[in-house]
């Protein structure tokens, strides 16, 4: 570090990046299932791939927090999202590319990734 304005700089990319993860009120609400089980399958580059996708498409009204055990540990890594006056959904079987199709029409465009989600793998 050069300077406090670069100092200050990398201070607000550590807080845009924290506020991705902040719970809200409203919006879109992404839940990622982060126990031992999710982490075992893969589920930090889900996390991660959610995180960079928000951000690169700059979607302010959605966050992204990690819980621990979702409860079916044979489907981990799972994924809850839970968009305004709708129903919660939840995905199964998550890796990262699938992450960007559910960001783009679920997220996005409302539209339920229906062959992801728990009930098509029941």
């Amino acid at each position: 570090m050069k300077s406090l304005k670069e100092l200050e700089q990398i201070k607000q990319k550590t807080l845009d990046a924290v506020n991705l993860r902040k719970e809200r009120t409203g919006g879109t609400r992404v839940v990622v299932g982060m126990a031992t089980c999710g982490i075992a399958a893969g589920a930090r580059p889900v996390l991660l791939t959610f995180l960079e996708e928000v951000k690169n498409r700059k979607l302010g009204d959605v966050s992204i927090s990690q819980t621990g055990c979702i409860g079916v540990c044979r489907l981990e890594p799972m994924v809850e999202i839970t968009r305004p006056g709708e129903e919660k959904v939840t995905y199964v079987n998550m890796t990262a590319e699938k992450v960007k199709r559910i960001i783009a029409e679920h997220v996005v465009n409302g539209q339920v990734v229906t062959e992801y989600t728990i009930g098509a793998a029941e």
